[in-house]
């Protein structure tokens, strides 16, 4: 079988694929609503303020060192 019919029968595969994963999920919302976004957002914002405050205590201990 030569590469471009392999390529083409490959595209044929991957548009059925696509067509029928639209059909499927055309209904169904598939987003995250914005409470769950809300959560997310302070998760990560939580982190980002536990990670400051672990360098400052960690930097703040060496300059302790040094003087």
């Amino acid at each position: 079988m030569s590469t471009i019919a392999a390529l083409i029968v490959l595209r044929g595969f991957i548009a059925t694929a696509r067509r029928t994963a639209r059909e499927r999920y055309a209904d169904n919302d598939v987003g995250a609503s914005t409470l769950e976004l809300v959560i997310i957002v302070l998760g990560l914002i939580a982190m980002a303020t536990m990670l400051v405050v672990a360098i400052t205590a960690a930097v703040q201990r060496r300059v302790d060192q040094i003087n």
